[in-house]
């Protein structure tokens, strides 16, 4: 399987005449966010692969018009023919000027209400945020700073995949596009960026089970 992960900029080889033979064999995408609405419609027009999206911090005109064609999987667990993927968008909180920038507290009650869903499917193969993880190849300064609970749900639900934008891969050179964490593959989706992913196996019960008794005692 697929998959294009893209964010912050939009991709002047995808924003061509050439856009659907780059998008061929493409099955998924996945948009980290702060990219133009008319970019995602745009692409839309070229591909069957579905768009799945979460917010970036600069996305305020997302909240009078969503992306047509696209699928807003923020706030939720999406399952792709298997693959399923939380979305959790938005920055940390640096000024007011937009609706999708939360504080530490505010990104762990929203994780919070997407456990039960988390805990039915039996957990998840991708985090598709906008932020980073702090600490994980993220800035210093408090725009670009990630979520510290992003750590705590890497380790809780060890998922194979975090796509990530926010770090444009030109502000720091040795900023890594793909690094691993854990049993995690991160991704710095900014631009563009192709990968492939195994085809999801059959959900396994004894597997859902397992995450449910995990994230019921986490959650106790």
């Amino acid at each position: 399987m697929k998959i294009l992960a893209i964010s912050d900029v939009a991709s002047k080889a995808l924003w061509s005449s050439q856009c659907r033979e780059r998008l061929d064999g493409v099955d998924l995408i996945l948009s980290c966010g702060d990219l133009p609405r008319a970019y995602l419609e745009y692409l839309t027009n070229f591909t069957a692969a579905p768009i799945l999206y979460v917010h970036g911090n600069h996305d305020n005109d997302y909240a009078q018009h969503e992306p047509g064609g696209c699928i807003c999987v923020d706030d939720g667990v999406y399952n792709w023919k298997g693959l399923r993927i939380m979305g959790l968008g938005g920055s940390i909180r640096y000024n007011r000027e937009s609706p999708y920038q939360y504080t530490e507290r505010a990104m762990r009650r929203r994780i919070a209400r997407l456990r039960p869903k988390v805990r039915r499917m039996g957990g998840i193969d991708v985090l598709l945020t906008h932020a980073p993880a702090r600490g994980l190849n993220d800035g210093d300064d408090l725009p670009h700073q990630g979520f510290a609970c992003f750590n705590n749900l890497l380790d809780e639900l060890k998922p194979r995949w975090f796509v990530h934008g926010h770090i444009h891969l030109f502000y720091n050179y040795k900023l890594p596009r793909v690094c691993q964490r854990g049993e995690t593959t991160v991704i710095n989706a900014t631009e563009r960026y192709l990968f492939e992913v195994p085809d999801p196996e059959p959900l396994d019960t004894r597997k859902v089970f397992f995450f449910r008794s995990v994230i019921a005692s986490i959650s106790k």
